[in-house]
């Protein structure tokens, strides 16, 4: 008997699914790769087929229309209409300001102010003396003054003046206040090209900064021959601010000169311990690092960082005009420049005396004595005691002089000697054993910040 249909069809089914699995045990992954295949196709099939949403134009549309009542806006215009605000300016003074130029560029419109800062005494500091100073006002939308304030600098290290003017319910008020400075450090470094002042310069590093630099390192290094290109420092000095505005440079905190590849280092250091009066006992100083003293008994010049024109040598004579020894040291620098004892002393003579013209003579211990001559202003008086560093002149051209200048002798015995050779040859204040703990403190927190300082240099090089 023949095999039905339905039969014949079971049987090749068998036949198929015993060829399939025979299929997969010999070639598992090609038989995988291939059912993939064909449900990745069904799956696009059946997506392309599946059915659309119905068009959007065949939707219905409906319109909704509500009335929206507008808030109160009459308070938020009064309160507009009543606002006022206050506007602040700086500017820094001119030599050629007058009141009204300065108020104009202030922007301020105040005839009231511009009369009383012409008649009143203390606003009329604003103008007199140096000009840039800086003037900060607090003025009104309607260009009127509300306050004006000026700070600057005194002889005090440590106060500063304040002026104020206000404006009250009668008109302007005026006052003068003195103040503390703030201080704070400042870090920096450059590299030498040319010169110590074109290097600092270069570092915005202030004048001040690079004069104490090369005072400080004056006995080790000669800063008007001796410097070399690519000669480093790095320093961390005082800021004196008044109400956040630095009017002033402090004293150099900490400092490291690498001269021809040999490394200085030095920084201040006060003793501490003051009197019943709040006056220190013991003088400050600079200090290497390691506690070995800076402070020779004199300085080696009576001039900050002036240039030598005439050295202790034989010359011919600008005046006499012939040949003869010159047994002192010419400083040149313009009239007017402060020159310093470079030790302390006794002023033994302090007038005028043949081709010295003004001269101060100061006597010292162990039978030295100094000479100051051509001087255009005499500071101090025969009898006075005076301390290293203090002003006792000014530089000029008074005697037997050619051009404002400061003549310098250094007398041993009545018998003139090389002031360089004294000054490096002179001896220096030690550090007592009760201070080392505490320097050795401030050493390592110095030590630490000219590291910093360092980095600031190497980063600006890269």
């Amino acid at each position: 008997m023949r095999p039905s249909i339905s039969s014949r069809v079971l049987n090749s089914s068998s036949l198929l699914l015993l060829g399939v699995a025979d299929s997969l045990r010999r070639h598992p992954k090609r038989v995988t790769a291939s059912l993939a295949a064909l449900l990745l196709g069904t799956g696009v099939t059946a997506f392309g087929v599946a059915p659309l949403a119905p068009d959007a134009a065949d939707l219905p549309v409906r319109q909704v229309v509500e009335v929206v009542q507008p808030l109160p806006t009459q308070v938020q215009t009064d309160a507009l209409a009543d606002f006022s605000f206050n506007l602040f300016r700086t500017e820094s003074t001119r030599s050629s300001d007058t009141v009204n130029s300065l108020l104009k560029r202030l922007n301020l419109d105040d005839a009231a102010a511009a009369a009383f800062l012409r008649t009143d005494p203390n606003a009329q500091q604003i103008l007199a003396g140096r000009p840039g100073k800086n003037v900060t006002v607090e003025a009104s939308d309607s260009q009127q003054l509300l306050k004006l304030s000026m700070r600057w600098s005194t002889d005090n290290e440590e106060l500063f003046n304040r002026l104020v003017v206000e404006r009250t319910a009668t008109g302007f008020s005026s006052r003068v206040e003195t103040a503390p400075y703030t201080r704070s450090a400042q870090l920096a470094s450059g590299s030498v090209q040319t010169s110590l002042f074109a290097a600092t310069d270069e570092a915005r590093i202030p004048d001040g900064v690079a004069v104490q630099i090369a005072e400080i390192f004056s006995g080790d290094i000669d800063f008007r021959r001796a410097l070399r290109k690519g000669d480093r420092f790095n320093v961390v000095y005082e800021t004196l601010e008044a109400d956040g505005e630095a009017l002033r440079t402090g004293r150099v905190l900490s400092t490291e000169f690498v001269n021809a590849g040999k490394t200085y280092e030095a920084m201040w250091f006060q003793p501490p311990g003051k009197d019943a009066a709040g006056i220190a006992t013991a003088k400050g100083s600079y200090y290497t690092l390691d506690g070995q003293s800076l402070r020779r008994a004199y300085l080696s010049s009576p001039v900050e960082f002036s240039r030598i024109s005439s050295g202790f040598a034989m010359r011919f004579h600008p005046v006499l005009q012939k040949w003869r020894a010159h047994l002192g040291t010419d400083y040149a620098a313009p009239t007017g420049t402060p020159a310093r004892t470079v030790g302390d002393g006794v002023v033994t003579f302090a007038g005028v005396q043949n081709g010295f013209g003004n001269v101060v003579f100061i006597k010292h211990r162990n039978n030295h004595e100094t000479v100051y001559a051509h001087l255009s202003k005499i500071n101090v008086q025969a009898g006075q005691s005076v301390s290293q560093s203090q002003t006792i002149g000014l530089v000029g051209s008074t005697g037997w002089a050619t051009g404002p200048h400061l003549h310098f002798e250094f007398r041993v015995n009545g018998a003139q000697q090389d002031p360089m050779t004294i000054a490096k040859q002179s001896d220096t204040v030690t550090l007592s054993k009760a201070d080392l703990p505490l320097f050795r403190q401030i050493a390592a927190g110095a030590k630490s910040q000219l590291v910093a300082a360092a980095s600031m240099n190497q980063a600006r090089a890269e």
